[in-house]
C-alpha cells in the first residue's frame, strides 16, 4: 500500500482536492486558540514528571530487592517503558509545550534525553525542528535521511552491502532493527557533540558520563557478569523498540515529497504527511499523545492533554475543506507501514530498480 507522491496525493482520499480548494491554516488556528488549546498547564507537566518518577522509582526498588537473579529481565523490560515515556517529557519540553521558562523546559529537556535516556538533547532539537518544517520530504526531512530504508526507489543506489540486504526484506527489518534504536541515539549523541553540533557540549558530555557511570556501576555491581550483560541489553533493546514503535506509525507510508523546493502550505504539508492512530486511554498513554500525530504537527507547541480536543476541530475542519485525514486502529498503522514498505522494495527483489526509478521520473516530468 505505497501512498503516491504529493503530486498525486488527490488520490489517497479525496479525488479533484489535493488539500481542500479554500483551506487555511489561520481558519483552523483561530478556532484552536478560541477554546484555549494552545495555553500552557504547568500543573499538568508537573503530574506527568510526578508520575515519571514515580514508576521510575518503583524499578530502581524491584531493582535493589531482587539482586542477582534473572527475575531481573522483567525490570530490564520495565526500565525499558520507562525511559520511552520519559522520552515524552523530553519532547514536549523541546517542543515549549511544557513551560514558558526556556531554563525550565532546558533543564527538563536534558535530564530526560541524556541522563535518562543517553540521548543528545541539543541533536534532537535541531533535528526533530527539521522534521516538522518538512515532514516526509525526501530532501528535507532528516528523519528520513538518517534510516537504512528507503521510502521511495531513487535512494535504493545510495544503499551498499548489507544495506541493501535490509532495504530488499525491509516491510521486516525496519521493524526488527528498531532494537538497536537506543543503541544508535547513544551513538549520535556522541557523535554529535565530539563534532560541535551541539550548544552546550560540556553539559550534554557530563550527563552522558555520569548516566553511563552510574548505570554500568549499579547494574555490574548487583548483578554477576553475564546478567548484567543481559539487563543492558533487554533494558536497550526494548527502549530502542518502543522508541521505534512510537515514531513508525507517524507518517511512514503517507504523502511523500521530492525536490528543492517544499510544495505545500503549512496545513496540507502536516495532514496530508501524517496518520493518528485511533485513541483510547491506553494508546494516548503509550503514545504519550503522539498518536495524535496530524494534531501534533499542525500544533507543536500544544500540552498534551489538548490534543484531543484539537483532534476533533481538525477532524471537523478537514471535513469540512475537503482535506484528507487519516487515522486507523492500532495494528492497522503498522500493517500500513509494512505494507509501504514492502511495495517501495519491490523493485529490487524483481531486479528493476534502474527501470523503475527511469518510469518514476517519467511520470513526475
Amino acid at each position: 500500500m505505497q501512498r503516491p507522491h504529493v503530486q498525486e496525493a488527490e488520490a489517497v482520499t479525496a479525488p479533484k482536492q489535493r488539500g481542500g480548494a479554500s483551506a487555511t491554516f489561520a481558519e483552523l488556528l483561530k478556532r484552536v486558540k478560541a477554546e484555549g488549546l494552545l495555553d500552557l498547564d504547568p500543573r499538568y507537566y508537573i503530574g506527568r514528571l510526578a508520575l515519571n518518577t514515580t514508576l521510575i522509582l518503583l524499578g530502581f526498588a524491584a531493582f535493589f530487592a531482587l539482586g542477582d537473579s534473572w527475575w531481573q529481565l522483567t525490570v530490564a523490560l520495565w526500565m525499558g517503558l520507562c525511559g520511552g515515556q520519559s522520552a515524552f517529557m523530553w519532547h514536549d519540553a523541546g517542543h515549549k509545550a511544557m513551560f514558558r521558562s526556556k531554563k525550565a523546559a532546558s533543564a527538563i529537556g536534558y535530564i530526560h534525553a541524556n541522563l535518562v535516556n543517553g540521548v543528545s538533547f541539543g541533536w534532537w532539537v535541531n533535528h526533530h525542528n527539521r522534521h516538522h518544517s518538512n515532514p516526509n520530504h525526501l530532501d528535507m526531512d532528516p528523519d528520513i535521511g538518517r534510516r537504512t530504508a528507503i521510502f521511495d526507489i531513487k535512494q535504493y543506489p545510495t544503499r551498499h552491502g548489507t544495506q541493501k540486504f535490509v532495504v530488499r526484506y525491509q516491510s521486516v527489518l525496519f521493524f526488527v532493527l528498531l532494537v538497536l534504536e537506543s543503541f544508535k541515539m547513544l551513538k549520535t549523541a556522541v557523535l554529535s557533540i565530539a563534532q560541535g553540533k551541539t550548544k552546550r557540549p560540556v553539559l550534554e558530555t557530563f550527563l552522558l558520563v555520569a548516566r553511563a557511570a552510574i548505570y554500568l556501576t549499579l547494574v555490574f555491581t548487583v548483578l554477576s557478569p553475564v546478567l548484567a550483560v543481559a539487563f543492558v541489553l533487554v533494558q536497550q533493546a526494548v527502549l530502542g523498540l518502543y522508541f521505534g514503535m512510537i515514531f513508525a506509525p507517524n507518517h511512514k507510508g503517507m504523502a511523500i515529497r521530492d525536490g528543492e523546493e517544499e510544495t505545500l502550505d503549512w496545513l496540507e504539508r502536516q495532514v496530508l504527511t501524517s496518520r493518528n492512530i485511533r485513541p483510547s486511554l491506553l494508546v494516548d498513554f503509550l503514545y504519550g499523545g503522539l498518536n495524535y500525530q496530524v494534531e501534533h504537527h499542525l500544533f507543536p507547541a500544544m500540552p498534551q492533554k489538548n490534543l484531543a480536543r484539537a483532534r476533533e476541530l481538525t477532524r471537523e475542519y478537514c471535513a469540512e475543506r475537503g482535506v484528507p485525514y487519516h487515522e486507523v486502529g492500532f495494528w492497522a498503522s503498522y500493517r500500513e507501514v509494512a505494507s509501504f514498505l514492502h511495495e517501495v522494495s519491490a523493485p529490487v527483489r524483481r531486479g528493476d530498480v534502474e527501470e523503475q526509478i527511469r518510469r518514476n521520473a517519467g511520470q513526475a516530468a
